[in-house]
C-alpha cells in the first residue's frame, strides 16, 4: 500500500503529518510526501526520512484580487504535474493535512479517482482546507467545532491531531540532563514558535525579577530566531541568574524540553496544542492574535474548557493578569495536577493511530 501526505507552511501542518506516516510505516505502507520546494516541509520531512516530491504553490489575498490569477495558475500546473507523478507512482490514498501545497495534490487526487483523506489541526477550518472538504472521502478534525464547515456531516470524524513519537517517548530525567535542570528544581518552560513572540518574549522579561525570586525555579525560555538578541540584552542576565534562566534561541530537542517541564507558556496553535496535552503539561496559552478567524483563541478555548490550562489574550500581556496567572501555575501544584489530570483524559495519544486506521480504511475501498 502506499500513501501520499501532504502539507506545508506551517510546524501546525507539517508534524501532524510526518507523526501519522510514523504509524503508516510502523504498519508496513509506504509512504511519500508532497510538499513545497522551499517550505520548512522540504527539510522537515526529509530529516524523517519520508521520501519527499516537491511542488511549488502558490496562496492568493483575498483583499488583493490581482494575486488570484498568478495563483491560480500555478496551481493549474502544479495540478497537472501532480497528474502525472501519482500515474508513475500509483498511490492508494492521499492525505492533505493544509497548507497552500495541498489544493493542487488533493485536487489531482480527485481527478483520477484516488481517495482523498482530509485532516484539519485547528477549531476553525482554513480556507484551503474548506475548499478540498468538498473533494474528500473522509474529513477528519481536532476540534468537533471545525464541523460547520462540512456540508456533509457523514464525512466527518474527530480524531484529535497526531502527535510525533518522540514526543511521548522524551523523559523527563533525559530532558532535564540535556538543560541542567535538578531533579528537585520546578521548571517553567516558555515557546512562542520557531520565530518568537516579540509580545510574549517582552512581556516575560518584564517578570524577570519576580520569576527569579522563586528560588528552585528554573525558566527555559526559548525566544525564536528573531528575537534571542534583543532578549539577551533585556533581561541582562548575571552569570549566577544564567544558571536559572536558560536562554534558548532555538532547539530541535523540544520533546525532551517539554517533558522536563512542570508548566510551559505558549502560543495556542494545534501541533503545539496537541503536544502540550500529550504530555499533560499545565499550560498557560496565549492565542496569536492574527490567526486566521481568531482560530488560536477557540484552540485555547477547547483547552481552557476542559480544565487542562489558563488562558490570557496577547493583548493583556502587559496587564497584571498575564504575571499572577503564570505565578498562580508556579505556586499552585494543586492547580498543576488537575490540569495534568485533564490533559490524560484528552486521549491525544489515540490521534495518530485513529487517523491511520481511517487512511488505511480509505485506500482499501
Amino acid at each position: 500500500m502506499l500513501a501520499v501526505l501532504s502539507g506545508g507552511g506551517t510546524a501546525g501542518h507539517i508534524n501532524p503529518a510526518i507523526a501519522t506516516a510514523e504509524v503508516l510505516r510502523e504498519r508496513g505502507v509506504e509512504v511519500q510526501f508532497a510538499g513545497r520546494p522551499v517550505g520548512r516541509e522540504s527539510e522537515w520531512v526529509k530529516l524523517a526520512g519520508i521520501p519527499f516530491k516537491p511542488f511549488e504553490a502558490e496562496g492568493f489575498r483575498r483583499s488583493h484580487p490581482e494575486t488570484i490569477p498568478h495563483a491560480l495558475l500555478v496551481d493549474a500546473k502544479s495540478t497537472g504535474a501532480a497528474k502525472k507523478w501519482f500515474a508513475e507512482i500509483k498511490p492508494d490514498v492521499v492525505v492533505g493535512f493544509g497548507g497552500y501545497v495541498t489544493i493542487p495534490v488533493g485536487r489531482a487526487a480527485e481527478k483520477m479517482g484516488i481517495p482523498f483523506v482530509l485532516h484539519e489541526q485547528n477549531s476553525v477550518m482554513g480556507m484551503t482546507n474548506k475548499y478540498l472538504a468538498k473533494k474528500a472521502a473522509s474529513v477528519c478534525l481536532t476540534y468537533e467545532r471545525a464541523a460547520s464547515a462540512v456540508s456533509d456531516a457523514s464525512k466527518v470524524v474527530v480524531t484529535g491531531c497526531p502527535v510525533r513519537a518522540s514526543i511521548f517517548s522524551a523523559t523527563r530525567e533525559e530532558g532535564r540532563e540535556l538543560l541542567g535542570v535538578p531533579d528537585d528544581a520546578r521548571m517553567l518552560l516558555v515557546t512562542g514558535g520557531s520565530l518568537g513572540a516579540l509580545h510574549l518574549n517582552n512581556a516575560l522579561c518584564a517578570m524577570k525579577e519576580r520569576l527569579l525570586g522563586y528560588d528552585d525555579l528554573h525558566i527555559v525560555h526559548v525566544t525564536g530566531s528573531r528575537d534571542y538578541e534583543m532578549v539577551g540584552e533585556k533581561l541582562a542576565l548575571t552569570p549566577d541568574e544564567l544558571e536559572r534562566w536558560h536562554l534558548i534561541e532555538y532547539t530541535n530537542q523540544m520533546p525532551a524540553c517539554m517533558a522536563a517541564a512542570d508548566a510551559i507558556v505558549s502560543r495556542a496553535g494545534a501541533s503545539s496544542l496537541a503536544e502540550i496535552s500529550a504530555r499533560a503539561i499545565p499550560a498557560v496559552l496565549v492565542p496569536f492574535p492574527a490567526a486566521a478567524e481568531n482560530h488560536q483563541v477557540y484552540n485555547a478555548q477547547s483547552y481552557v474548557d476542559a480544565g487542562c490550562a489558563r488562558m490570557v489574550l496577547d493583548a493583556d500581556l502587559d496587564a497584571p493578569v498575564f504575571a499572577d496567572t503564570v505565578c498562580e501555575l508556579i505556586e499552585d501544584a494543586d492547580l498543576r495536577a488537575s490540569m495534568t489530570s485533564a490533559a490524560r483524559a484528552q486521549k491525544t495519544q489515540d490521534a495518530a493511530t485513529t487517523l491511520a486506521d481511517i487512511i488505511m480504511k480509505a485506500a482499501k475501498k
